[in-house]
């Protein structure tokens, strides 16, 4: 599988809505993130999709 971003332009808009999400529930993302634990960097890639589920359903309804 290709490592090419399907949307280029997309990748801005994700990282500063990972920022958001991980400063909401407390994680400390920074540039380098290798001190980080798997649950937390997991906690913010979760809650990401959470709330991409979420806005997706209420446009549907």
């Amino acid at each position: 599988m290709s490592n090419k971003a399907l949307v280029p332009e997309a990748k801005n808009g994700l990282s500063r809505f990972k920022n958001e999400v991980a400063q909401e529930i407390g994680v400390p993302f920074t540039d380098y993130n290798g001190d980080l634990s798997s649950r937390q960097c997991g906690s913010v890639g979760g809650e990401m999709v959470k709330r991409m589920v979420q806005e997706y359903e209420s446009k549907i309804k």
